[in-house]
């Protein structure tokens, strides 16, 4: 429905249009928000004097309340016929939560200002994710989301960059950096409304989908379920900033390690997703499953400075191998006129996990131990690279007995 209306436009350095041009939206609004993401709880646990669980709440219900929005935004979207001014209005109320937390006094506030944030991340996403895979052809799905996730990524380089040289500059003036993050989500904004080319069309009555899971097979629907298993022991990362503070390294250089995190995911991103393209997307997502649970042990059982580093690059390495190949492989499996719906419903199930998955985590630091929360994330994405191992012998299975009826 929506494939033809989407003028192809310019290609930049080979991608269409829309898919450059979403990319360096990403590439700004994670500047922007990477210059305050590794900094919230240090400011919490250090400033305001805020336990792990509690921190692990705040960020647990940012995540999952927001989510909500995820599925609704994708069907208004799909529905209205239009992605570009729901992915604008996205960015600017995340751009707008900046001065929120530049300006907390306490940890409700600052719990507001991710709650905007994380609000304008679920009106967004959805329409977005819809718009690179309408404006990419089907061969490339995997290398236009790898390059999405890349420029993403490498803006989330650039933000930890940023906040590390500012806090030495302003001697940890948290706030400062928290002010300054508002500039680059600004430009991201202003890059959609002039660089994203959309040509809305009426859809007809009888043609907009309703809100409902039937439109799904069993392929997707099954997904849905590993991907929140799977996100129920995949806490929130301020756990691994908070472990990496623990084993030794020093808050003024915990935005190094998050920059580290976010070159290899950068860099892994694209690489990543020509792999899928080239070897089967469900390899790769089952590869990043075994690498996450191998990781999380690893963060358990961490004792040194040199450890942490290491476990940050492979964390990074496991992120580009999963964020954009999931939704490339979801694009294989889903009908095109319910693509938002399906990314919406795609990141609302994992969205949700993150509020218990949140909770379970800071529950198990303060209660059992700081190891706790990684033995349980681990034995999650264990159980996930299992289940998916199933799924992709079902579906293996299911299109050997379709080819067989085909005369």
């Amino acid at each position: 429905m929506f494939e033809k209306n989407i003028p192809p436009g310019k290609n930049f350095f080979g991608f269409g249009g829309n898919v450059f041009f979403a990319g360096l939206v990403s590439f700004f609004m994670d500047i922007s928000s990477e210059m305050i993401y590794p900094l919230v709880p240090l400011f919490l646990a250090n400033t305001l004097g805020i336990n792990k669980s509690v921190i692990g709440l705040i960020e647990g219900i940012a995540e999952s309340t927001a989510s909500l929005l995820k599925v609704y935004s994708g069907w208004l979207s799909d529905r209205l016929g239009n992605r570009k001014w729901l992915m604008a209005a996205g960015y600017a109320v995340s751009t707008l939560s900046r001065p929120l937390i530049a300006l907390a006094p306490g940890w409700h506030q600052v719990m507001g200002s991710r709650f905007m944030d994380r609000f304008g991340k679920g009106v967004r996403t959805a329409p977005r994710d819809a718009i690179i895979a309408e404006s990419a052809s089907h061969a490339n799905l995997g290398r236009a989301f790898g390059f999405h996730r890349a420029m993403d990524t490498m803006g989330a380089v650039v933000g930890p960059a940023l906040a590390f040289f500012c806090l030495g500059i302003f001697s940890n003036n948290y706030r400062l950096v928290f002010w300054l993050s508002v500039l680059p989500g600004l430009v991201a904004v202003l890059l959609i409304i002039f660089g994203i080319k959309e040509k809305k069309r009426a859809v007809p009555l009888a043609e907009r989908p309703k809100l409902s899971a039937k439109h799904f097979d069993w392929r997707f629907k099954v997904f849905l379920v590993i991907a929140a298993i799977f996100a129920l022991g995949n806490s929130s990362d301020v756990f691994l900033i908070l472990r990496a503070e623990q084993v030794g390294i020093p808050a003024a250089a915990i935005p190094l390690v998050y920059l580290l995190f976010n070159l290899v995911y950068s860099l892994s991103s694209m690489p990543a997703g020509m792999a899928a393209d080239r070897f089967g997307k469900k390899r790769i997502i089952l590869l990043g499953f075994v690498l996450f649970a191998i990781l999380y042990y690893g963060f358990a059982v961490a004792s040194s400075t040199k450890s942490i580093w290491l476990l940050f690059g492979f964390y990074g390495l496991f992120m580009g191998l999963t964020e954009g190949v999931q939704k490339a492989f979801l694009s294989t499996i889903i009908p095109s006129e319910f693509k938002a719906t399906a990314f919406g419903l795609y990141t609302m199930a994992v969205g949700l996990a993150t509020l218990p998955a949140s909770l379970i985590g800071g529950w198990l630091w303060d209660q059992v131990s700081s190891a706790a929360t990684f033995y349980f994330g681990a034995a999650t994405a264990g159980i996930s690279a299992l289940l998916f191992s199933i799924l992709i012998i079902a579906i293996r299975n299911n299109d050997a007995r379709l080819s067989k009826k085909t005369p």
